[in-house]
């Protein structure tokens, strides 16, 4: 299909649609006024992952193509939890960490959106300002009406759950009505017409459309993006190391440093570099199809642009920049580098503890296996004792294979 507005056009050459309802006169609407669409976020981490970033790309795409978007953090949702493919129920979090969490992931939206008063400026809000408010019993008569189980039960998202007998809480069977009310909400508040999110997310952004239609008598519309998958046909994001924060600071286990974020890209597999520069960078597309055919080693120039600008959108041209100068000194120069990540000793420490202390390992017997297969080095020397007790005296690099390294402090 061809497209007539800038936005769609957009997201449709960069491979972001993947379902839309009435995709015709949605392109129309956005061909001739700025349309404000949102995406929902739940709040349970402090950090989003590298599998939450094609949903941040589409809101930069959004405003980019001159609308406005809403950043909805479920602050409501989050106390709840979305069953959508998942085995079991979320653990319940309380007010406070909800709260911490929505702080830590908005400095995320920070780096790829421009926040303001302006009216394609982008805003954050709570869905919790007006979940937490509903009365039960008017809800029920006003939006409960609306909702049939037999569709809701034939969703894949409940349906597969149901297929392997797992538990599913009439807590988390509650979450779907929410999220639809969640799109009525913002259409009566800030005339928000469209919902994106991810192809797992269909069944609910069609329960908003509906339910805005029946109550409103407004036609409003969603898109869908694909799953991400990498070229293994592994899921976006998920590493044997574990998942891939998009925050460089915060609580131990939700964060990456720059470095490692760069390296992530910069390990992309050669038949996933075209499809991530279109989604994940800012690159004109005649640069990407320039990019993406280059042979043989060459594509490693390729990843090397990828792991930078997607760096640079999220921590700043300063910091890829240094990302990639540590790769080609630690790599190719055999030096360290200053973008490594680091790990103070207090002037002494076991390799095991390193080896955790750093993100390299998950444990200590993780640690064990990789220095008996021979992958750990100290200032590029092989270490072979587990129980080896560092003496660190000045700077000391720590690798793990060809691709890890970091450095110890006294």
């Amino acid at each position: 299909m061809t497209y007539a507005s800038t936005l769609l056009r957009a997201l449709d050459e960069r491979g972001y649609i993947h379902q839309a309802t009435d995709a015709t006169a949605l392109d129309s609407l956005a061909a001739k006024e700025v349309v404000t669409g949102y995406i929902g976020f739940d709040a349970t981490a402090p950090s989003l992952h590298v599998g939450s970033l094609v949903q941040i790309m589409m809101l930069r795409r959004l405003q980019q193509a001159g609308h406005k978007p809403i950043v909805l953090m479920g602050g409501g949702t989050s106390k709840i939890g979305d069953p959508s493919f998942k085995d079991e129920a979320r653990k319940l979090l309380g007010h406070e960490q909800i709260d911490a969490n929505i702080a830590g992931i908005r400095r995320v939206f920070e780096r790829f959106l421009t926040f303001g008063d302006g009216a394609t400026d982008a805003v954050l809000v709570n869905n919790a300002d007006w979940l937490d408010r509903l009365e039960y019993i008017p809800f029920l008569r006003e939006i409960g009406q609306h909702f049939s189980v037999n569709r809701m039960l034939s969703f894949d998202s409940v349906r597969l759950r149901l297929d392997r007998e797992q538990s599913l809480s009439f807590l988390e069977f509650n979450y779907m009505i929410l999220q639809g009310y969640d799109f009525l909400e913002l259409f009566r508040r800030a005339g928000c017409r469209l919902q994106l999110g991810g192809s797992d997310q269909w069944g609910n952004i069609v329960n908003g459309i509906e339910l805005t239609r029946r109550i409103a008598g407004q036609e409003v519309f969603g898109v869908t993006t694909p799953l991400i998958t990498t070229a293994d046909g592994g899921k976006m994001g998920k590493t044997a190391q574990g998942a891939v924060w998009l925050n460089a600071d915060g609580p131990d286990g939700y964060r990456l440093s720059p470095y490692d974020y760069w390296q992530f890209w910069r390990n992309s597999a050669d038949a996933d570099v075209g499809k991530f520069l279109r989604l994940f960078t800012d690159l004109p597309l005649e640069e990407v199809a320039r990019l993406e055919a280059m042979p043989g080693a060459e594509i490693n120039g390729a990843k090397v642009v990828l792991a930078t600008e997607a760096t640079a959108l999220l921590h700043g041209r300063k910091a890829a920049e240094a990302a990639a100068e540590t790769a080609q000194q630690t790599f190719a120069g055999g030096g360290s580098g200053e973008a490594l990540p680091t790990l103070q000793t207090g002037g002494q420490i076991g390799v095991q503890a390193a080896l955790t202390g750093l993100g390299f390992c998950a444990s200590n017997g993780e640690a064990k296996r990789k220095i008996a297969e021979g992958a750990v080095r100290i200032d590029d020397q092989p270490v072979s004792d587990p129980l080896l007790v560092i003496s660190v005296t000045s700077e000391t690099k720590l690798s793990l294979g060809k691709k890890k390294h970091g450095l110890l402090l006294p």
